[in-house]
């Protein structure tokens, strides 16, 4: 498999396209007008304490006030490489008023980004990744990330760990970028990040309520950082200097892969060269057309994201059952790609078509498995339900691609329907009829966009008269080509 990172850079943004054997199957997006807050740490302010809710609001500076949960100052996490811990042993989480009150100063770092309504969610327990590695200031852990399999290199990797900590001063998480490597190299690693810890905790001794204490570095660095391994083939810049700086990092923290880092000088944007641009345009639709002419349709709603699957054109060459299982076969393969392309997190249900063969749905859940396999963000697939739904969820830290590059439809307001012509030309006679029994005219005029008035004086022409007769007033209408299919104004003469 050959995967390419691409990073586009422009003054104001910063994308980056992650490319497996010439398919787009992730994109970052970030913009100097609202960069993300993930891994930011803060000198907060507690601003309210909810019991019920055994949790806190902290102000960090942001538009809306973030939220702390009580487990997350109860118990170290580490986001984004999940580490080993036993889960069977039960956690007790104290009562969020005996760790915080309101008006306390407190130290807190960025897990998820804001998402629609809801602020940044908190954590008290700090983290500071490098390369290979996951300082813990505030725990003396030492563990592995989950994604690293064998079970011999986890114990290497932990007495590597054991041998780098001074009396156990602080924790270390083992990165998947750390399988196979020497104490030498994990070594300076760790030198690098307690520099970093130090001057974080400098600053955090003299920051005031709102001040960022340590901000994540820049898109293109952060992918260098946590993208790039042996499997990665290239990264083609097409901005000089940030080809320069990513070059520059790469040298000093990765050597060995710094030759992979080149600087694309193309006229052509390097985006359009390699149908990034094409995939991204297509990531925004609903309908995602499968090769064998079934298609998924995808919708992503406050609660949940559902994927429905559907035959299409497709019509098999042997039976119902065996149309509906090649069908969701390459639905399991393509629903995986999608998710990891437009960044949905959350509850995820996919509809497959329905099969009747145990071994069928066996086959659709492991192709599903396999194609997440790859993915970056914690996934978790429950069984087929009799009913042929699949339940998983995706670990979602920043918005989905769509919610980050588009806006709700300032014509249905997010609805994804307007009203008919029609049902609008009816709600046109009923606020007529208000009006003149609330007010007094000599005359109506009626302002709406022209496909609702040409409906009512072509087809509803009978009906007005009807009404003119019924009010004793003349209505005329006026065709706005401004106003929306939904929008109009009665006005009295």
């Amino acid at each position: 498999m050959t995967e390419e990172i691409l990073i586009n850079v422009t003054p104001r943004e910063a994308r980056v396209g992650v490319v497996e054997n010439g398919m787009l199957q992730e994109v970052y997006v970030e913009r100097s007008s609202h960069r993300g807050y993930v891994g930011n740490i803060y000198c907060g302010q507690v601003r309210r304490v909810m019991t019920g809710m055994q949790a806190a609001f902290v102000d960090i500076g942001l538009e809306r006030s973030a939220f702390l949960h009580a487990a997350d100052l109860a118990r170290p996490s580490v986001d984004g490489e999940p580490a080993d811990r036993d889960a069977s042993t039960p956690v007790i989480v104290p009562a969020i008023t005996e760790m915080v009150h309101e008006g306390q100063r407190i130290i807190v770092q960025v897990i998820k980004d804001p998402i629609g309504s809801k602020g940044a969610r908190l954590s008290g327990h700090l983290s500071i990744p490098s390369r290979y590695l996951v300082l813990l200031p505030d725990s003396t852990t030492l563990g592995v990330s989950v994604r690293i399999e064998d079970e011999a290199e986890r114990e290497r990797l932990r007495g590597v760990l054991a041998g780098l900590v001074e009396g156990g001063k602080f924790g270390l998480i083992a990165r998947t970028n750390a399988e196979g490597l020497d104490a030498k190299v994990l070594a300076e690693d760790v030198a690098y990040i307690t520099r970093v810890w130090e001057s974080v905790s400098a600053a955090i001794a003299q920051a005031k309520p709102g001040e960022r204490v340590y901000a994540e570095p820049p898109l293109p660095l952060r992918v260098l950082r946590d993208l790039m391994h042996d499997d990665i083939e290239k990264v083609r810049v097409d901005s000089r200097e940030t080809w320069e700086h990513t070059l520059e990092f790469a040298r000093q923290f990765m050597p060995g892969l710094a030759g992979r880092v080149e600087h694309y000088p193309g006229e052509r944007p390097i985006f359009e060269l390699y149908g990034v641009e094409d995939e991204i345009q297509k990531a925004l639709r609903k309908d995602v057309p499968l090769k064998s002419g079934g298609y998924l349709v995808i919708d992503q709603t406050e609660a949940m994201t559902t994927v429905d699957v559907n035959t299409g054109a497709y019509l098999g060459t042997r039976d119902l059952e065996e149309t509906a299982f090649r069908t969701n076969l390459e639905a399991a393969q393509s629903a995986a790609r999608q998710l990891r392309l437009r960044n949905l997190g959350g509850i995820i249900i996919i509809d497959f078509i329905d099969m009747h063969d145990d071994e069928h749905k066996r086959q659709v859940l492991r192709t599903l498995e396999k194609g997440l396999a790859r993915d970056h963000a914690k996934t978790t697939v429950y069984e087929m339900s009799p009913l042929g739904l699949v339940e998983m969820t995706r670990k979602r830290t920043t918005e989905s691609l769509a919610r980050q590059l588009c806006e709700p439809c300032a014509a249905c307001s997010g609805r994804g329907i307007v009203k008919t012509a029609e049902t609008v030309g009816y709600e046109v006679f009923r606020e007529i009829t208000r009006a003149v029994r609330q007010f007094q005219a000599e005359a109506l005029l009626v302002l709406a966009s022209p496909r609702v008035v040409t409906r009512i004086l072509e087809e509803e022409s009978a009906a007005v008269q009807e009404l003119e007769a019924f009010i004793g007033k003349s209505i005329r209408f006026q065709p706005e080509e401004q106003y929306a299919q939904e929008q109009f104004d009665v006005v009295l003469l």
